[in-house]
């Protein structure tokens, strides 16, 4: 039995992990977080996943013994738990997006060196093979056709562009061997100008509940090619990540990402 921590308990990702995992065969809920202060803190953590009575309640800090800690939460509280795991030799799949470069350099420097990380902004399955998918037609398109990614997310998402979508873009990029930091462009307003041949335009969309929906679009002259995923449900996140979990557990020291799971 793989045992479970889950970071982000209260939130809607956390809430959905604690019930996936309790349908599971070889993975239980070890433990679950949350920040200091939140009101959930000490409540068992299956009343508040909406489920019944699990027997864990919610801490501040690791514990339990989990073999691997799944953390949907916030980017600082990422960092200090990931950090944590590492003391404690407890393997780390993250899905927290919006990370400075200072953090993602701590996480993989410091993290990576110590335990198994797995870092991806999103954990579904369909949408790292679209990933694969963008990469690869963008090798056989060339600069000859005008690239643009579009994400929606709902009205509480706090970060933008979305993860997943800079990964999209930096997939296009290191296919085509632009550099990111010349040719990303974060939408347009006012007198810009004819649109130059070197740019990768990511546009975010804000509003409702929509899980999360991305779309990149190759456009030619006399066609365009758009590839289109949409989440329906947030379930295919946490399935994703428990997989990533099952992948990572007993892995040796180092970073990770989806692909090594899916291939």
């Amino acid at each position: 039995m793989i045992k479970v921590g889950v970071s982000g308990a209260s939130g809607r990702m956390g809430r959905r992990l604690i019930s996936l995992l309790a349908e599971q065969s070889d993975c239980g809920l070890a433990c679950a977080l949350e920040r200091p202060g939140h009101p959930d803190l000490g409540k068992d953590a299956g009343l508040v996943a909406g489920m019944c009575e699990l027997g864990v309640p919610i801490t501040e800090q690791v514990c339990g013994e989990p073999d691997v800690l799944l953390d949907f939460s916030a980017p600082e509280a990422s960092v200090d738990h990931a950090t944590e795991c590492a003391a404690l030799g407890t393997a780390v799949v993250l899905g927290t997006t919006g990370f400075s470069p200072e953090q993602m350099q701590k996480l993989e420097r410091d993290v990576g060196a110590r335990i198994p990380l797995l870092i991806a902004p999103n954990m579904s399955v369909g949408i790292n093979l679209l990933i694969e998918l963008v990469g690869q037609v963008a090798r056989a398109l060339g600069e000859q056709y005008d690239v643009e990614i579009v994400e929606t997310h709902h009205r509480h998402k706090k970060d933008a562009p979305s993860g997943t979508a800079l990964q999209l873009a930096r997939t296009i990029c290191e296919a085509l061997d632009w550099d990111p930091e010349q040719v990303l462009n974060y939408g347009r307003q006012g007198v810009v100008g004819e649109r130059p041949r070197r740019q990768l335009a990511v546009h975010a969309v804000r509003g409702g509940d929509v899980t999360g929906d991305h779309t990149i679009i190759f456009a030619g002259e006399g066609e365009r090619i758009e590839l289109t995923h949409r989440a329906s449900s947030r379930d295919v996140f946490a399935q994703g990540a428990i997989r990533a979990a099952r992948f990572l557990v007993g892995r040796p020291p180092g970073l990770y990402g989806m692909r090594d799971v899916l291939f």
